[in-house]
């Protein structure tokens, strides 16, 4: 993973004394409410329903041994003794202290992590596939080329203050597990017919209020122009951008305004004064970046296929952990293990300090000492021996992480919502709760099968809800929360949003309604189907009838 070299440790730690000083004079009454935010914000502090929220950076998921058991300190030391792992990779704490604040960002920047750009109208942390250089059907690795674009985007100065925040994704492998057209700037890197490296980029995705799948313009970006074309993009986004309606200032309204073909050709327009220039990529820096992810000291290992087989028919439980926990390598005898933040009666993504220092421990033991989170609000040990399976089972179900429903309905995607958040029209976790406790059966949920459950507090989405094969979306009737329902959403290839099922629902009917939906499904579906297969077969009609039905 990336090291800090002496400028990012300096600018991390320059940053630091900066903000301690302005929240010394905030604190002192030298600076006033309206002064401060645009600094706090620039720290990835927001002021949340009970306290202050801090957020943590963490770029495209990958975090040392080392810097998670600082997680697990600044959790015990200044926080409620946990942390919460967000959609975008990314860690949150609830409850610091404002005057705290300051001490946690130098305990971070002691180990090379900091809360810069995590918040606010800037570039936000740049994201990519969890599995990221294990994954079997990898073209490339992306994390590098992630690298690349946090240095760039990092302090650039002409898009300090961007009309609104602006998400990147990187996605190096055939399937999407990035969402890349839910974001303002997708990647997706392919080979034209030389063989040689680009990257199809879409513009204009992004959830909220209006939620947009992005459009691809252009389909083959030479990677030594990846740069200047982004530059390119962003300029025509801050120079158009509206800053008249903040709802209406994300790029996703601009390109639908424009139309994606007079967007990318204003891009086009921009990029040729950039082309060749100064942010060109050179096969040297490439590889410098590169050096920073180099495969561990994998050992020569054969797949153990007939040895688990048989641990398998031994024991049922490991059966069923392998089939949802662990997911393909691309070296024999290895497989990716990922750790289930979401146990019943657990709000999804959080870990409490003794967990993140059980997992710290396990890295260094079983995976090379690294650790990742995923926008899936669980964390993963992306290098485990196969051979080590067994064992390693046995101390996930002693800490808790080895609920087998990776990929299934309980494995949801839930905003912290009007618990913690002051914008959340609704509160997501009992919601959550509710549903995690009606089917807290594992032969229903692998009956189920795959399925994707995302809850949102707000319009905001940082739920994901419109992208889920079912949303669900707090919603404010008078002073009353209540929670509207959608089905069909796909963040994959293809990417689709959910139809709206109908008018909304009490949040104590919440896991009637799912229980409705999914019995819809079983009744309809053919052998192989999956949920979100029956659905584009039958369409929503049906699921409206019945879910609507006075007495059914």
């Amino acid at each position: 993973m990336y090291v800090y070299d002496q400028y990012d440790q300096q600018m991390v730690e320059d940053r630091v004394k900066q903000f301690t000083d302005q929240t010394r004079r905030f604190l002192a009454g030298e600076l006033s409410d309206e002064e401060f935010r645009p600094l706090r914000l620039q720290n990835g502090l927001y002021i949340q329903r009970y306290a202050p929220m801090l957020r943590i950076a963490v770029p495209y998921g990958l975090l040392a041994s080392k810097q998670v058991r600082m997680l697990a300190k600044i959790a015990r030391d200044y926080d409620k003794g946990y942390a919460h792992i967000s959609t975008r990779t990314n860690v949150q704490f609830n409850w610091p202290d404002l005057e705290d604040v300051p001490a946690i960002l130098a305990e971070l920047a002691s180990v090379q992590m900091h809360s810069i750009q995590t918040s606010g109208n800037c570039v936000r942390n740049t994201t990519t596939d969890q599995f990221a250089g294990v994954a079997k059907d990898e073209l490339i690795d992306p994390r590098p080329w992630c690298e690349i674009i946090r240095q760039w985007s990092t302090f650039h100065p002409e898009f300090t203050h961007l009309p609104r925040k602006f998400k990147i994704a990187i996605n190096g492998a055939v399937s999407d597990r990035v969402a890349i057209e839910a974001h303002d700037i997708g990647l997706e890197a392919v080979k034209n017919e030389a063989g040689e490296l680009g990257f199809r980029v879409s513009v204009g995705g992004g959830l909220g209020r209006t939620p947009i799948i992005g459009s691809f313009i252009n389909e083959f970006l030479p990677w030594q122009h990846l740069l200047g074309y982004l530059d390119a993009i962003l300029r025509v986004y801050n120079r158009y951008g509206r800053r008249d309606n903040k709802h209406k200032a994300r790029i996703k309204i601009l390109v639908k305004a424009l139309t994606p073909e007079v967007f990318a050709d204003k891009v086009n327009a921009e990029f040729a004064h950039l082309k060749d220039g100064p942010t060109t990529l050179t096969e040297a820096e490439v590889a410098r970046v590169s050096a920073h992810f180099v495969d561990p000291a994998y050992l020569q290992l054969s797949d153990l296929d007939a040895e688990l087989a048989a641990l398998d028919a031994e024991h049922p439980g490991f059966a069923r952990w392998r089939q949802r926990n662990t997911f393909a390598h691309k070296k024999p005898g290895y497989v990716a293990v990922t750790l289930s933040l979401k146990p019943t009666g657990t709000a999804p993504g959080d870990v409490s300090e003794k967990q993140l220092d059980a997992i710290a421990d396990l890295a260094d033991r079983y995976s090379f000492g690294e650790v990742r989170n995923s926008h899936n609000q669980n964390m993963i040990l992306a290098d485990i021996e196969q051979r080590q399976l067994f064992t390693l089972w046995g101390t996930l179900r002693e800490l808790g992480f080895a609920t087998p429903n990776v990929g299934l309905l309980t494995d949801m995607i839930c905003c912290p919502g009007g618990d913690f958040c002051s914008l959340a029209n609704a509160k997501s976790l009992p919601v959550a709760e509710a549903i995690q406790r009606r089917f807290d059966d594992l032969d229903y949920l692998f009956d189920i099968g795959d399925l994707e459950l995302n809850i949102s507090g707000c319009m905001n989405a940082c739920g994901h809800h419109h992208i889920g094969h079912i949303g669900i979306l707090g919603v404010d009737k008078k002073g009353q929360e209540f929670y509207q329902v959608s089905l069909g959403g796909s963040s994959g290839r293809e990417a689709t949003l959910a139809q709206i099922l109908g008018p909304s629902f009490a949040q104590e009917d919440m896991a009637d309604v799912i229980e409705k939906i999914i019995k819809v499904y079983i009744e309809q579906r053919t052998e192989e189907e999956s949920f979100l297969d029956t659905f584009r077969r039958i369409g929503v009609s049906l699921f409206k009838e019945r879910v609507y039905a006075a007495n059914h």
